[in-house]
């Protein structure tokens, strides 16, 4: 078998583009453990008193279990309505006008500021509705596309006679797509879950806007904090942070893999 060996400049190009999206990461993970009292890189000792200084601080602990309860109902409630419409969209795409698919991309098409600005204005000011509650239509509606786009690219490759010979048995149509539609698209359907989860986790533009008084997002108080201290427990929280994205990820590769998002 004969064997490629890539060019110099391709190898140093990719190693650039490497360094330069991890170094980020590496210059956070050492002032976290700085043995100083301000952010500084490179670090000077080593300490993880910042670290244990999160759990200390009462406005994080508060903040991450609420940025947890968003994430985890915004998320549920995008793939309540992004299930049935990625079906819709793909069992009666001849049907349908071909504009309907583009109309639920808009929330990451428009920028966030402007979608938090026009949520500010519409919803929280006009409607008056509690702040958990804009905040979770908010985050609703900004990983909604994941979970039409993640879960459409798996309804894409099923084939819907299986469907419709189910439906001839006997099987009534709702019933069928919970035992026939479902497991089949299950895999899209964690995956969906999974970036939705992350992307609300880590929001900051929407969430800037309907945040209220008592009600904050962890990212959202991290700001707050890095206002009146410059200490490393900013960038120890950013490391916790990294570490449960990477652990989400990791977890998918490993047990799901990731190759069927693009399709």
């Amino acid at each position: 078998m004969m064997r490629t060996s890539l060019h110099p400049a391709l190898t140093i190009t990719a190693s650039l583009i490497f360094a330069i999206l991890v170094a980020p990461l590496f210059i956070i993970l050492g002032a976290a453990v700085s043995d100083t009292s301000y952010l500084t890189f490179p670090p000077q000792g080593f300490t993880l008193r910042w670290f244990t200084n999160i759990f200390e601080i009462s406005a994080f602990r508060t903040t991450a279990i609420t940025s947890l309860q968003i994430a985890m109902l915004g998320t549920a409630l995008a793939l309540l309505i992004g299930i049935p419409a990625a079906y819709a969209l793909n069992r009666f795409r001849i049907r349908l006008p071909s504009w309907l698919a583009n109309v639920f991309v808009l929330p990451i098409l428009v920028p966030e500021i402007v979608l938090g600005f026009s949520l500010l204005k519409s919803v929280t000011i006009s409607l008056g509705l509690p702040v958990f509650l804009v905040l979770l239509l908010g985050h609703a509606l900004l990983v909604l596309p994941y979970a039409v786009r993640v879960v459409g690219a798996s309804l894409a490759s099923f084939d819907f006679s299986i469907e419709e010979a189910a439906i001839s048995l006997g099987c009534p149509p709702l019933k069928t797509f919970f035992t026939v539609v479902l497991p089949n698209i299950s895999a899209g359907v964690i995956a969906a879950f999974i970036l939705a989860f992350i992307t609300s986790m880590n929001d900051v533009s929407v969430s800037l806007f309907l945040t209220g008084p008592g009600i904050s997002t962890l990212p959202i108080q991290i700001l707050a904090h890095m206002e009146q201290f410059f200490d490393p427990t900013i960038a120890s929280v950013s490391v916790l942070l990294m570490v449960l994205t990477v652990g989400v990820m990791a977890i998918v590769e490993a047990t799901l893999g990731l190759t069927f998002l693009t399709k």
